[in-house]
Order: structure tokens, then sequence, then C-alpha cells
């Protein structure tokens, strides 16, 4: 028979437990555009957001939340290949977690898909962590800067004239000092358009607001050359995937024919995805996505690759989730505040203040700060 444990034993057994990951949750929500919505290459009516919540034995203890803006499927990635790996760790232990994630994965296929579940989970933990240690996460990494300067981003292609002036007029009077609209519509295929509504956006926006376009890789690589010095005459500074990310020759020929920077990098799955990019010398900044490249654990490798040419990064999209990251990476230059998800994390989550000024400050707050209220979206559930 064995002995009864201790009262230390017993006790640091308690601690053990009360710091492991018990359990899993995954939810998944589909919400409605407030209006048809289309870039350069793709056209949608609803986001779907795919939500992780961990939590450890104890009931009275704190949960951690993440998300990826992924279809539903990746919940089920979450649960059947994900979760088994990471229940029972410490929640200390992310990069361990993140790295058994991946291997986890290695049949079923780690880009796309795949990275988003681990982007989801791997926010999550850190949420957790920086609960229990009571700290803010730009805090636990060693904050860079107080605020993050977001950049105004939609201006669709769906967008009628008037639809698209209200838009930028909303983002200057909260005193944003870069906008950004959608180009390249229907593959490239309507460039009078896309320069009449570029010339638009810089009649609203006036000429001290920064003008971004993004074409969604919409363009040839000629054409795109063609279209960047065009985009020079409204004084256009930010040119995002003139052509397909895929194709790193074509956007550094790009980049060497433009005065304009070069972006790519939203579609970058894992570190090596950025040093793909980052080795052919194709953008003049990188762009990261939390809830695709592998989650913070993710963001740091590839940023850290940046920042070694050189290099800024831009945050993609899911302005509140990348807010902590950011503010505790050097080599930032700014993050998208982006419509759709603008919308949907501001109904998501609490406290969710806005940007003015163009400055998101990160939450002081435990973890990555935002208590998430999943019922504000239940009639949109659908995993």
């Amino acid at each position: 028979m064995s002995p009864e444990p201790t009262e230390p034993a017993a006790k640091a057994a308690a601690t053990d437990e009360a710091t492991q990951v018990a359990t899993v949750e995954t939810a998944a929500f589909r919400i409605p555009t407030d209006a048809p919505e289309a870039d350069g290459t793709f056209a949608w009516d609803a986001t779907t957001l795919v939500l992780v919540t961990v939590r450890t034995a104890d009931p009275r203890g704190p949960a951690g939340t993440g998300w990826t803006y992924a279809p539903a499927a990746a919940a089920a990635f979450i649960q059947e290949l994900l979760a088994p790996v990471v229940v029972g760790r410490s929640v200390g232990d992310v990069t361990a977690a993140w790295t058994a994630m991946r291997a986890a994965l290695r049949n079923a296929g780690r880009p796309g898909l795949g990275a988003m579940a681990i982007s989801a989970l791997d926010v999550a933990l850190w949420d957790l962590q920086g609960r229990l240690r009571g700290l803010p996460l730009h805090r636990l990494w060693g904050a860079t800067r107080p605020s993050v300067p977001v950049y105004g981003s939609g201006g669709f292609t769906t967008y009628d004239d008037d639809r698209t002036a209200r838009q930028l007029e909303g983002w200057l009077a909260e005193g944003f000092g870069s906008v950004k609209i959608k180009i390249g519509e229907s593959w490239g295929t309507r460039v009078e358009r896309d320069l009449h509504r570029v010339a638009l956006a810089r009649r609203v926006a006036g000429e001290r607001t920064g003008l971004f376009v993004d074409a969604n890789g919409g363009y040839q690589v000629g054409q795109a050359v063609r279209v960047g010095r065009r985009l020079a005459d409204h004084g256009v500074t930010w040119f995002e995937e003139p052509v397909s990310s895929d194709d790193t020759d074509g956007l550094g020929r790009v980049r060497r024919a433009l005065d304009c920077d070069v972006a790519a990098g939203e579609y970058c799955y894992e570190p090596r995805d950025a040093a793909r990019l980052l080795d052919a010398g194709a953008v003049d900044c990188l762009q990261l996505d939390a809830t695709r490249c592998g989650g913070y654990t993710g963001w740091f490798r590839a940023a850290a690759l940046a920042e070694t040419r050189g290099l800024q990064v831009s945050g993609h999209c899911a302005p509140y989730l990348h807010a902590p990251v950011a503010a505790a990476t050097p080599a930032l230059r700014h993050v998208e505040w982006f419509h759709d998800h603008v919308r949907i994390e501001q109904r998501l989550l609490e406290p969710a203040y806005g940007a003015p000024g163009g400055l998101l400050a990160p939450s002081e707050r435990p973890g990555h700060g935002w208590d998430v209220r999943p019922g504000r979206l239940a009639e949109h559930r659908v995993a």
C-alpha cells in the first residue's frame, strides 16, 4: 500500500495541477459584413472567427483566450490534433507547446488552416500565462512603446465613391495619419477605376495623410510596375501585394522598379515563409499576422528575422489581438486597423476602446488584456 503523500508533496501536486492546461474549448462564429466586400482577387459577405479558450483545473482560476479568422474547420484541427498535445502541459511552457503543436500537424499539414489553428491556441496559452502571473503580455515580454500606431484600412472595391469617402473621413476625424484602400479590382482588369479611386482617396485624405493601397496580388509584374508609377502621382507610399506573395521574384522586380515601399507577408504561416520573402529582397516592410503565423510565438520568430535584415514589420488585421505583441516588437512600423476585424473585435471584446490619434494602447490588464464575451456573437455561432 502506498504511503499517504506528505503535506508539502500534496501542496506541490495541487500547485502543479493549478498551473497545467486542463481543458481546451473551441467555438466558431460567422459574422455577416455590414455591406458586400471585395478586394482585387476575392469577394465575401461574412467573416468567420474561431475562438479558443484554455483553462487550468482550478475552477476559480482565469481562462486564456485566443482567436483566428479562419474557416470553422480550424476548430476541428484544434480539438482533434492540437488539444491532446497541450492538455497536461505547464502553462509556462508555451514555446514547448508551440513546437509540439507543429509536430502534431506533420501529416495533416501546417500551412494554412493548421497554422491558423496553432495561432489561436498559442495566443490563448500566452493569455493564460499572463493572467496567472498577473502581468500584461507586453510587460511580460518587455514593452518597447506605450502605444501602437495604426492605419485605417478598408476601401473595398465594392464600395462606391460616397461610401469610400465616408469611411476615409471617419478615420481622419479620429486623427489617423495614414489610410489604405483596395485596388487591383477583378484581377487587375479595371485599372482606370483603381486609379480613379486612388485619386478620390487622395482628395478626401488631403496631402498630409499617408496613402496606402493593397492589390491583393491582382496584377502581373509589368502591369504592377506601370500602375505603381501612376500611383506615385498621388503620393502613394505603400503598395501592398502588387503581385502574388508566392511570386517572390516578381515582388522583388516591382520593388526595385518603384520608389514606394512594397509590402507583403500576410500569408506567412511560419518563420521560413518570412525568410523566403526576406532572402529574395521582395519587401521593404514585412507584414505578419499573429492569427496565421503561429500566434505570438511565431510572430516573434519571424519579426526577429526581419530585424536582422534591418527591416520593420507591420501587423496585418486583428488590431486588438496584435496590440500587446506589437508593443513589444522593437522594429514595428504599424498595425492595420482593418474595418471588418475592428467591427467584430469591438463587439466581442471588453473593454474595446478606440485608437484616437491613430494610436492603440495595449491593455494594462493581465494577459492580452481583453475579456472575451462570446455571448455577444451567439446568433452567429456555427460550430
